[in-house]
């Protein structure tokens, strides 16, 4: 193997990543929505997202899974929600082999209390976080509740986080639990009007505009990294430096994002698709 130097990467004997001077990636997914079936189903998709990690895995210096991994996540004292048992090895595996991935929570798995932080060693992230990597200033969540408008969801958003009301949650048993969650998330999607999974405009495009008031406001990353919206976008934004980078989602598109060190790209894995962007 030829090195180069001031690359990192892991590579991995026997299911040990061992750091190496070739290469240095950090990559962000989000919006897997395991639990649901879309082009693919859950199960189908599940098997893609781990082909996904292996493929990564080996030039990986870090993975950030930003949100929305599950349709409906919610951890009783005692019980787990059923299946993912293929992801759950392979972060399992990749952890144990250590390489350090980092979760934030969504919308749809608000409810995380711990569990991916005690059988895995994975932090996860409730809120926004900066973060420097390389020299370079990264900005990261899920983006769910930001920005201008939605205020229906973030006055509930307030109610789910609330302790009383996962308390409350709590006594429902899992199975009529995970049905009645399942069943608002099916009702949401299928209300969402169809233009809205297209570029809307910068107007409308309330991330964009979040983004942008916070380069007013002298908050100033490189990156601003985002899931939620579900279309993949590379923008740069009103201070010509910074840009916002939306994920996009897994439930159609499989897009993500890889920092080399030096650059920042939106990618797609097994296919093909199209970034949103202003700029070449």
């Amino acid at each position: 193997m030829q090195f180069l130097p001031g690359r990192v990467v892991f590579f991995q004997i026997d299911n040990i990543y061992t750091l190496s001077t070739t290469s240095k990636k950090i990559f962000f997914a989000s919006d897997f929505h395991l639990g649901a079936d879309a082009r693919l189903t859950s199960a189908e998709r599940e098997r893609q997202l781990v082909r996904w990690l292996d493929t990564v895995a080996p030039e990986a210096e870090a993975i950030y899974l930003v949100g929305d991994l599950f349709e409906f996540w919610f951890e009783y004292k005692s019980v787990i929600p059923k299946g993912f048992s293929r992801l759950f090895g392979k972060l399992a595996e990749l952890r144990d082999g250590g390489l350090p991935i980092f979760a934030f929570t969504g919308n749809h798995d608000l409810w995380m209390f711990g569990y991916f932080e005690q059988e895995f060693g994975i932090p996860v992230y409730r809120q926004p976080i900066q973060r420097e990597i390389h020299g370079k200033q990264f900005f990261i969540g899920h983006g769910d509740g930001l920005g201008p408008g939605d205020l229906g969801y973030k006055r509930m958003k307030k109610v789910f986080v609330h302790p009383f009301s996962q308390w409350l949650f709590g006594w429902f048993h899992p199975d009529m639990g995970t049905r009645l969650a399942n069943f608002s998330s099916q009702k949401s999607r299928a209300a969402t009007p169809p233009e809205e999974r297209n570029w809307l405009g910068d107007d409308r495009e309330w991330l964009l505009q979040y983004c942008n008031r916070k380069v007013a406001q002298g908050v100033e990353p490189d990156y601003f990294i985002f899931g939620h919206r579900h279309l993949p976008i590379d923008w740069l934004l009103s201070n010509g430096r910074s840009r916002y980078i939306n994920l996009g989602e897994w439930m159609y598109r499989c897009s993500y994002a890889v920092f080399d060190g030096e650059n920042l790209e939106v990618k797609f894995f097994e296919g093909e698709g199209k970034t949103m962007s202003n700029w070449d």
